[in-house]
């Protein structure tokens, strides 16, 4: 059995491991309260525009565009596509999240259809390059400071990269991981397309609506090709800028709850350990006056 110091000393390492975790806790809740509006007010934009545009592209008719599910052979005159993917992982600077980091991280490295050397990883967050960094995955680009504070001209600046090198036939295939936010205790490790965007809806969806608009070409106003080359790279930009802010809330979601476990069992150790001290105390106690006893008893 451990002696009375000892557990005194544990007792007292844990209660500062406490001190910390509730104070952390605290700090994961303000700026969890300041995440979850900043993502509910950019979430009418990201949801107007993926729906807007996934109405557009279903009436788009047969288009032939550089950011469409169109032919890219040799009669097309569009460059040949790579066979890569770029992946946008959004993680964390920071652990201390439980499985926020591990979930996202997972979408990628356990995909089953994907293999490693087909991946180029832009990291938005310094854990995610560490971890695929340790996988030996290609990072093609990491920004850990866009996690912090995200801005619309962060996401448009690395939406123009991507688009860049998806129109230059560098990369195939365009997708971004994230953690959706649901609610402060639900989080959900998302994996989107973002590109190639698939024109043209298919004969169940135009089943399935029965409506006579869903199966109506879309006309432009200016030509196709200029409306798309201005819609398209809004819509990439929407969908990374949205990720960013749901990911920022779910992970100081996460944080919160970590923390808030995190106190819960250091409350329960340290009940454990006084219980234990209490214990050890009466025993030496009992110890010291049995020997008390004895003693009298020996010089009587």
């Amino acid at each position: 059995m451990a002696s009375m110091r000892d557990i005194k000393r544990r007792k007292s390492s844990i209660q500062g491991t406490q001190q910390i975790t509730k104070a952390m806790k605290l700090v994961s809740t303000v700026k969890l309260q300041r995440a979850r509006a900043s993502a509910e007010r950019s979430k009418d934009y990201f949801t107007c525009m993926y729906d807007t545009m996934n109405s557009i592209l279903k009436r788009v008719g047969h288009v032939e565009h550089k950011y469409l599910a169109a032919d890219t052979s040799e009669d097309s005159g569009s460059p040949a596509r790579s066979g890569k993917k770029a992946v946008i992982v959004i993680t964390s600077n920071r652990g201390l999240a439980g499985g926020y980091n591990s979930n996202v991280i997972k979408l990628v490295t356990r995909h089953p259809e994907w293999k490693k050397e087909d991946l180029q990883i832009y990291c938005l967050g310094n854990k995610g390059r560490e971890a695929f960094a340790r996988y030996g995955y290609e990072i093609k680009d990491c920004n850990g400071d866009i996690v912090e504070s995200p801005v619309y001209a962060d996401a448009m600046a690395l939406s123009a990269k991507l688009l860049g090198a998806f129109a230059e036939g560098e990369v195939g295939e365009i997708y971004l991981a994230y953690t959706a936010f649901k609610n402060t205790v639900s989080h959900v490790p998302t994996l989107l397309r973002l590109l190639p965007v698939a024109a043209g809806g298919s004969e169940e969806d135009g089943e399935n609506s029965g409506s006579k608009e869903a199966s109506a070409i879309m006309n432009f106003e200016p030509e196709d090709t200029e409306a798309l080359d201005m819609l398209i790279p809004k819509y990439v930009t929407s969908l990374i800028y949205g990720a960013l802010r749901e990911s920022i809330a779910s992970e100081n979601g996460a944080r919160m709850q970590a923390m808030d476990s995190a106190t819960s069992n250091a409350e329960e150790m340290i009940s454990d350990l006084t219980l234990k001290y209490n214990r050890a105390r009466q025993g030496s106690i009992t110890q010291e006056l049995t020997e008390i006893i004895a003693g009298a008893e020996a010089l009587g």
